[in-house]
Order: C-alpha cells, then structure tokens, then sequence
C-alpha cells in the first residue's frame, strides 16, 4: 500500500495511525507547492486533487478518516471499532468534520498557512469568526472530556486521532486553549504517543 500525503492537518491524522499501527504502507510525499495534486497521474488516484490517499494495487480511498478506519480494519485493530462504540466514533467524526476541526482548520490556513505560503496576513474578520466558532465547540469538546481518559469508551480510537488533529498546530494557529484544562489534559495523551507527535517520514 502507499500513503500519499504533505506536512499538513488531515494527512497528519492519517499518517499517525498508519504510524500507530505499523501499518504496512509506502510513504508518498505530494509536493503541494511544486502542484503535484494536480498532475493526471495523482487526480487518476484522487479527483479531488487532495491528500491524504490511500492506494493499495488498483483501489485508491481518499478522506484522512475513511483512511483511518481501513487501516485499524486492516490491522484487526480496535481504533474503528465494531460494537456499540462505533455510532459513538461516527458521531464525533461528523462533529469534528463539521465544526472542531473545520474551525481550527480556518485559523490554522489564516495563521500558520498563509505567512508560509506568503499569501499575507491572516485576514482578522475571519480570524475573529473562526475563533469564536471554535471557543463555542471547545467548551462542549471540555465539558464530554472532564471525566473521560478518551472521546469514546476506554480506549483510543480513530475519534481522538481525528479531534486532535488541529490541535498539533495549536501555538502557531492561536488555537484558544487556555480555558479548557480537560481539552488540554486529554491532548497531552494523545501527543505522548510518538506516531501523533512524528506521523511524517523523515525528508
């Protein structure tokens, strides 16, 4: 199998399980600046131009989360697990996709993304607006994890690897954290594991 991805939020997550689990693939860096997503041959893998991507033989799965689930599936691991957890994980993927991480995602490209790319300042209405979007979804992310070791049951699952996935640029994208002790708490699990805190090969 090869995993194509970059040094960025989603192929991160992806890059971290197959990492956690010693799964079996062949890293393939995308040289996003260089436009390779755009070149026929990956498009053929991918049509949406995006990474990460999973092909194995003449198959190709895309989506970071759909990527996590498979290789847990393949390993006959238990981070996409198939009991009563499972509606659990899905749930907090949808709510991940849909607001955590889309918010975090936003200040992510406007601070850390932009200057690199020398695309200027983050833009301070939008800024502002994913911020408090953000705020709003961490209180509720802080208030399920003041009791809980892990987002869902007793264990990890591809649910942690998703929710935390914004959190890894936390410093440069000025993620609002300082008021969500459990937030911090609960990450702090997840980046004492060393496939979250080196998912990329080395270059």
């Amino acid at each position: 199998m090869k995993l194509y991805y970059c040094e960025t939020i989603n192929p991160r997550k992806a890059c971290a399980v197959a990492r956690y689990l010693r799964s079996p693939v062949e890293f393939v860096r995308v040289d996003l600046g260089r436009g390779e997503h755009r070149h026929p041959e990956f498009l053929a893998l991918n049509p949406n131009g995006k990474v990460p991507v999973l092909q194995s033989g003449d198959w190709s799965l895309w989506e970071a989360n759909a990527i996590m689930c498979y290789l847990s599936d393949v390993a006959k691991a238990d981070l996409w697990p198939h009991d009563a957890r499972q509606i659990e994980v899905m749930r907090w993927l949808s709510w991940d996709a849909q607001h955590f991480t889309r918010s975090g995602g936003t200040l992510y490209f406007e601070y850390h993304i932009k200057p690199r790319l020398g695309m200027g300042a983050a833009d301070p209405a939008v800024a502002t607006v994913a911020t408090a979007n953000f705020t709003a979804h961490a209180r509720i992310l802080d208030a399920h994890l003041r009791d809980r070791t892990f987002l869902v049951g007793n264990s990890l699952s591809v649910a942690d690897f998703a929710v935390a996935s914004a959190l890894a640029y936390a410093d440069s994208a000025k993620l609002p954290l300082a008021e969500f002790p459990a937030i911090q708490r609960w990450y702090a699990r997840i980046d004492d594991l060393p496939a979250w805190r080196d998912p990329f090969p080395a270059q």
